[in-house]
């Protein structure tokens, strides 16, 4: 079962309500506005979340981030070579 909605009344400049209207297919306009506000919501929760752990640990670097970033290029590289070998 789907949680209760309500309705409300937003304002918004025309040309991004007219943008999104249009990409909005079936589902509609509301479901469109309710999926970019839960997208938002969690990209706020993890912001606060980085805040947090940066305040505690310190700032990520950006040689850590990439070195993350590497290791991830690696693990789907092998994933791939594990699916293409299992073929």
């Amino acid at each position: 079962m789907s949680e209760p909605t309500g309705k409300y009344s937003i304002t918004m400049p025309r040309d991004i309500a007219e943008a999104a209207k249009a990409r909005s297919g079936p589902s509609g306009l509301s479901a469109y506005v309710a999926a970019a506000v839960a997208r938002q919501i969690e990209r706020d929760n993890l912001n606060e979340l980085i805040a947090v752990a940066e305040a505690e640990h310190g700032p990520v670097t950006d040689e850590e981030i990439q070195a993350l970033r590497d290791q991830l290029h690696q693990a789907r590289r092998e994933q791939r070579k594990s699916g293409a070998d299992a073929a």
